[in-house]
């Protein structure tokens, strides 16, 4: 069952609840159980019909766009639609099936009018209370997750900042002779202080990322074989632009992942990053194995996939990432507009 069969059933079991309330309350004032049954079923159908027409209709088009004269009337004038029917459908069902005295149907019209208009009041207030207690609700729902995600984002500062701070203990602690040693545990401190003190804004300096770039390149060639070849270019940087940072990573990151290892051919992985005028360009090439090793190098990995998914938040209808899946390489061709 949908939400909107559990909406219709809450609905018709609330105006049941109502019907009954009535005839509880108002049989001592009629005869037989039979009239009240009447009288009462037909005040439901002007009420139930006057309510739907005021809040699905005459609320969205007149009192949200605060029309509020118009609403007043467009209201005032359903119930008193409403009164009339319903005086007249009063007047004929005494004189042909309760054969009771003539009532004035000014009478009827007015108790009518004032009948209805009470309970389409009393129910709208019912409903935008229940509505108002269903929104704090969410509000605090999402107030709490709210305050469990900065949580979470101070947690993820810590545990880095911490990490931060004791690389350069280790650091401290490696014999000055071993400098290669030194040399990848700085370079790796250089890359996390970035992600640390750096990525926290939504925008950062163009020419900042593409030293992070240079930073991880130089961190990832150590952990390659010397048998790869990394080309990597970066030219006509216009100077001023920013970026939402590690975006161009992604690709990069992938193409170290995924480059190939061969034994009798290149492996090589080519970057190329520039700017004309406002538009961010980012090209990155790498030969791959001739035979996907597993799932990931047909897709390019979850990396990609999120990239995809944060390109399109920040950057909607301003960017074109395509992807080259050929025998022999692969190729991501990022292009942002940053203006």
């Amino acid at each position: 069952m949908n939400l909107k069969q559990h909406k219709i059933i809450y609905h018709f079991i609330f105006w049941i609840c109502i019907y009954l309330l009535w005839i509880l309350v108002f049989h001592r004032y009629s005869v037989t159980i039979t009239k009240t049954m009447t009288i009462e079923f037909c005040y439901l159908l002007f009420v139930t019909a006057d309510f739907y027409a005021i809040n699905n209709f005459i609320v969205p088009s007149f009192l949200i766009k605060k029309k509020y004269v118009l609403f007043a009337i467009a209201t005032l004038l359903i119930i008193a639609i409403s009164a009339w029917l319903r005086a007249l459908v009063a007047l004929q069902m005494n004189r042909d099936f309760f054969h009771t005295a003539p009532v004035d149907f000014n009478i009827l019209l007015i108790n009518s009018f004032f009948n209805i208009a009470i309970w389409v009041l009393l129910v709208t207030v019912f409903k935008m209370l229940m509505e108002r207690i269903q929104t704090q609700k969410k509000i605090e729902a999402l107030e709490k997750d709210q305050m469990q995600s900065e949580l979470d984002y101070l947690k993820a500062q810590i545990n880095p900042h911490t990490l931060f701070n004791s690389l350069n203990t280790v650091y401290g602690h490696i014999d000055k002779n071993n400098k290669a040693a030194r040399n990848i545990l700085l370079q790796y401190s250089e890359l996390l202080k970035y992600q640390l003190y750096e990525c926290g804004a939504e925008r950062v300096d163009i020419v900042k990322e593409i030293a992070y770039i240079k930073n991880y390149i130089s961190f990832q060639q150590l952990r390659k074989t010397e048998e790869l070849t990394v080309n990597f270019q970066a030219e006509a940087i216009l100077p001023g632009l920013s970026i939402a940072p590690l975006l161009i990573v992604v690709p990069i990151e992938n193409a170290f992942k995924f480059v190939s290892c061969c034994t009798d051919k290149e492996n090589k992985i080519d970057i190329k990053i520039y700017t004309s005028g406002n538009i961010f360009h980012c090209i990155v090439t790498n030969t791959k194995e001739p035979l996907p090793l597993n799932n990931d190098a047909k897709t390019g990995g979850i990396g990609i996939s999120n990239l995809k998914r944060r390109l399109a938040l920040l950057y909607p209808y301003k960017h074109t990432l395509t992807i080259t899946n050929r025998s022999g390489y692969y190729e991501t061709n990022l292009m942002i507009d940053l203006a």
